[in-house]
């Protein structure tokens, strides 16, 4: 993730030292990841771009509730420092607050990804009950360009729903859209919706073609599109810290997004771009996320590198627990992205930004060029400027 907000706008967070924190200090095979979780591959819509290509029906071979418990034990005594639960989705799991409770009693900070078309005044009263540190909602667009991504007429008065009854219970909210050149046209008006509502935080996420979203390949924008969304979201992140409305805005599954920050402070503000590079170089990028600061166990309890690398086991938990295939430096792939410096090619091997992006989501090149090490065809930076 690269935080817009502390980058481009000074905002500090809570969420900064998952980020910038002394642990990325630490050697990769030492940083204890965050872990997306998809308990449930069962979900009540059909979104274009699923990556693990859920639906609504059951699907046999999901953890059961003793076996969950278990992993988070695991999680729990491995001390990473979130849990991410996504899906299919996660509310369609009868058991997911008898999974959360497990967790919090052994400390562990859960955070909720949902679709919130399920989530009524009742559902909302569980949710904050239950003790989630944050709630991230999809919306992918306005209205009916919403309900067409998510396969479902209505699904975008829900979502508004879903929003207003967590923040009428003081739940931290958070908007997480996905861009793709059918909405990416939207973002002034979802703005305009992060603001009306009230909601604390907003993640763009770049299109990963993986799962289901395989087939929406052409979706995915341009370099120049894209340049020109980030400078949007850049420009709203601004205005809001000149009227002393600040929110929390991030950018997911492109770290060159942190270059073009940089690249904009060098124009608008040199200092403030000096003390930016200090932390981007902190951060990582990507050489610092898969199978580093960021792994996966999906619902049959496969282990991934991250959440949109379901076509890659590392391990299940059924046989061994997640902390010991983390450790484990003897699965190849595990080992390559610890050090992928020694095995990225063309132009991201000797690109002057490779300590600030890492070399972008290697899923992403894989499932585009067939190469998991080949640049990565998301990158729109421009060469034009050196560190």
């Amino acid at each position: 993730m690269i935080n817009i907000s502390k980058l481009y706008g000074g905002l500090a967070s809570e969420s900064d030292r998952l980020r910038y924190g002394s642990h990325k200090s630490r050697s990769p095979s030492e940083i204890r990841p965050v872990v997306v979780w998809n308990v449930t591959r069962r979900c009540n819509l059909q979104c274009l771009h699923c990556y693990s290509d859920s639906g609504n029906k059951r699907f046999w071979g999901e953890l059961s509730l003793e076996e969950a418990k278990g992993v988070v034990e695991d999680l729990a005594r491995f001390e990473v420092p979130a849990v991410l639960l996504s899906g299919g989705e996660p509310l369609m799991r009868k058991d997911l607050f008898k999974i959360v409770a497990c967790g919090r009693e052994r400390g562990l900070r859960f955070t909720l990804s949902t679709n919130g078309t399920l989530i009524g005044p009742s559902m909302a009263a569980k949710i904050k009950e239950a003790g989630f540190s944050y709630v991230g909602i999809s919306l992918d667009g306005i209205g009916r360009t919403n309900d067409l991504f998510r396969g479902q007429w209505g699904a975008f008065d829900l979502t508004l729903a879903a929003f207003r009854n967590l923040k009428r219970l003081g739940q931290k909210v958070g908007l997480r859209m996905t861009l793709t050149r059918h909405n990416i046209r939207e973002i002034e008006k979802i703005f305009d919706v992060i603001e009306s509502e009230g909601i604390d935080r907003a993640c763009f996420y770049h299109l990963v073609p993986s799962g289901r979203g395989r087939s929406i390949v052409t979706d995915i924008p341009t370099a120049g599109e894209t340049r020109e969304a980030i400078g949007k979201i850049l420009a709203k992140t601004k205005s809001w810290m000149g009227r002393e409305m600040p929110k929390e805005i991030l950018t997911v599954d492109n770290h060159v997004d942190g270059v073009f920050v940089y690249q904009t402070l060098l124009k608008e503000d040199p200092q403030r771009a000096a003390e930016v590079l200090q932390l981007l170089r902190q951060n990582g990028g990507a050489l610092k996320s898969s199978g580093v600061g960021i792994g996966c166990i999906d619902f049959l309890g496969d282990v991934h590198p991250d959440q949109f690398w379901m076509g890659l086991k590392i391990g299940n938990v059924r046989e061994r627990p997640f902390s010991e295939i983390w450790r484990d430096e003897g699965i190849e792939i595990l080992h390559q992205l610890r050090r992928r410096r020694d095995f990225l090619e063309g132009k991201c091997k000797t690109c002057p930004w490779l300590d600030l992006c890492g070399g972008g989501l290697r899923v992403r090149a894989e499932n585009l060029t067939g190469n998991r090490w080949a640049p990565d065809p998301a990158c729109y930076i421009e060469w034009n400027q050196t560190v």
